[in-house]
């Protein structure tokens, strides 16, 4: 068995580290410019092995006598994973965070000044403190600050969906430590996120790798609320059952309202937001991470990071701000590659809300206008008749074809033609403006347009408008479809404290006649799909999880024992069971059943380190099945 220390070639590194045969996508030409001491901006999707792009080079490098490799991570939570991960695969690292006691952060910091550690985690605010650059100097002036690694690169961006002020500072390690090599890495990022990586992190000789953004185990489905909490409930009970997930609010009080009702329900789920207290709220996530069948129900404050392989599903039960926040949260789903959901309930409410935060912001115009546009886009996205996956990829400028996975592709959305419709609801609201040189919000102008004698209507006297009633026969849910997707469209806008309906130019058109206005009709919820070719089934009985690939019945007893081993390790060493092994790597051990060491090393995700550390045991548990 190759000892871990003996090769610094990356793939020899890849295989008798991480247990990986071969390097996936753009890993290799990565790794490779890394090794060779050049900066990289890497943009790879969840789940797509962004962390293997500066963990074989820092290996490869400290090997060479190059010293250790920085990590500038945001999260503890990340930082804890990721060390653990590598600790599990015998590589030298440590994370400094407020967790530490002084002993033990004293420890690392004598085990950094000598070289001796691999990989170093640590936050930005931490890393710009005078103390913490004065241990990068030391280690630079020996030649032993090898190469730093910028994670979740987006941060530092204005124009991304979680900037972070504290990763400005960050161009400091360029000025400071010229010639050490950069890699900043990011999920997503549109033309002007990157832009904003290149210069604030001053990465204008790296060279970018972008990956292709399809995460095509992950199905898109987006519904027209309508009693969300029940669609939600549907949702969970008949697609993913017993399997952890996570569902996003927009707001702490929702969050916890979710939760408790979820909880009532029968489900295992909790809430987590920043305004909890840090104890409840490291409590929840390590349950999250550690056990199974957990509904996380969070803020955005939730979610970067978590390396968790097997989360099933997200949902949304409120719009986010722009499709880079929906894509970074939903791409949290499914990192193991196997079938996952991302399910979102939305409705004018959600579009209102959006476009106020915006406008009542307190952001310079052109950021303003931009954060619109993202909005739109978003929008575009909820409201198309055509495959989801195909716009979503398009507003990366990566073309595709039809899915065959997303909701429209399996049940393709009826239209009609609502340019009626839409004239009569702009017909309203220009009458509004000319009657009261104002405008009104949605509930009003559908009480209007539906005849309804409302305290409000009789004291503005708008039951004397031409408009008045005009739109009786159509249910007020078909017309709140009507103005969600006319703001949609561009046609219609919110202004004000009160979000107040106005005309846009291109409303002109419509009232004119010479735009057709295509509608989706409010659908049905769809039947109830077949599980098999989903994500597997469990039950809140307690019944076992079936292997992530089918298997004969030897095959699945062999999983269930090895699974039932891996908790013991996991529970033993203070660790999340995917550390120890993914359930993937356990299904193939399940359907090779390997009788030797040598055999077991051929399994994907089994390292030298694991193999020494596991071969025996896992051989016994095989054979004893």
């Amino acid at each position: 068995m190759p000892s871990i220390l003996a090769a610094s070639d990356p793939l020899a590194i890849l295989h008798e580290v991480f247990g990986y045969s071969a390097f996936r996508g753009h890993q290799a030409a990565v790794v490779e410019r890394v090794c060779q001491g050049g900066d990289a901006l890497v943009l790879m999707p969840t789940g797509g092995g962004k962390s293997l792009c500066y963990q074989v080079p820092a290996i490869a490098r400290h090997r060479a006598g190059q010293g250790v490799t920085l990590v500038v991570s945001p999260l503890i939570a990340l930082m804890h994973d990721q060390v653990g991960a590598l600790d599990e695969a015998g590589v030298p690292a440590a994370f400094l965070n407020s967790t530490l006691e002084g002993d033990e952060a004293r420890r690392i910091e004598r085990e950094l000044l000598a070289g001796r550690l691999v990989l170093l985690y640590a936050a930005p605010e931490r890393i710009l403190t005078p103390r913490f650059l004065a241990m990068l100097d030391s280690l630079h002036e020996r030649g032993l600050l090898s190469a730093v690694a910028i994670d979740e690169a987006h941060c530092v961006s204005q124009w991304g969906h979680d900037f972070r002020e504290e990763y400005l500072g960050l161009s400091v390690l360029h000025e400071r430590y010229a010639g050490v090599p950069r890699i900043a890495l990011t999920a997503t990022a549109d033309a002007h996120t990157r832009a904003d990586i290149v210069e604030r992190l001053a990465l204008e000789d790296a060279q970018l790798f972008v990956a292709s953004f399809d995460r095509p185990n992950i199905r898109y489905t987006i519904v027209e609320k309508d009693e969300p909490r029940k669609q939600l409930l549907r949702f969970l009970r008949e697609e993913h059952e017993g399997d952890a997930g996570i569902v996003y609010c927009q707001s702490r009080k929702k969050v916890e309202e979710t939760a408790a009702w979820l909880a009532g329900e029968g489900l295992d789920a909790l809430p987590y937001h920043a305004g909890l207290d840090a104890g409840v709220r490291r409590r929840h996530q390590d349950r999250f991470l550690r056990d199974e069948g957990v509904v996380m129900v969070a803020t955005i404050a939730f979610g970067m990071g978590i390396d968790k392989p097997d989360v099933r599903f997200v949902a949304h039960l409120d719009l986010p701000k722009n499709i880079e926040g929906y894509y970074q949260e939903t791409g949290r789903a499914g990192r193991d590659g196997l079938p996952a959901d991302a399910w979102m309930a939305y409705g004018l409410v959600d579009v209102v809300n959006q476009r106020r935060m915006i406008d009542e912001g307190e952001a310079a115009d052109d950021f303003k206008r931009l954060q619109r546009a993202k909005l739109d886009a978003l929008l575009a996205l909820a409201e198309a008749h055509d495959c989801r996956r195909v716009r979503l990829l398009a507003y990366f400028d990566e073309a595709s074809e039809s899915c065959g996975n997303c909701d429209n592709c399996l049940h393709p959305p009826a239209v009609w033609d609502g340019t009626e419709a839409a004239r009569k609801a702009l017909s309203c609201i220009y009458r509004f403006h000319q009657h009261d040189g104002f405008g009104f919000g949605a509930g009003h102008l559908i009480d209007v347009l539906r005849g309804q004698r409302t305290e409000k209507v009789l004291q503005r006297g708008h039951e004397g408008l031409s408009t008045f009633g005009i739109g009786a026969d159509t249910p007020e849910q078909a017309w709140r479809g009507v103005l969600r997707q006319l703001i949609a469209l561009g046609h219609v806008r919110t202004e004000g404290e009160y979000n107040v309906l106005a005309l846009t130019e291109s409303a002109r058109a419509v009232l004119r006649g010479e735009v057709p206005v295509l509608l989706r009709v409010p659908a049905d919820p769809p039947p109830r799909r077949g599980r098999s070719s989903r994500s597997a089934p469990s039950s809140r009985s307690g019944a076992p999880k079936p292997p992530p690939v089918p298997l004969d019945e030897g095959g699945v007893q062999r999983f269930e024992a090895l699974k039932t081993w891996r908790a013991e390790v996991a529970r033993e060493h203070n660790l999340p069971a995917y550390i120890v092994f993914h359930d993937a790597t356990l299904a193939e051990m399940a359907r090779e059943a390997p009788d030797s060491l040598d055999a077991l090393a051929s399994i994907s995700g089994v390292g030298a380190k694991k193999l020494d550390a596991y071969g025996r045991e896992i051989l016994r548990v095989l054979q004893t099945v």
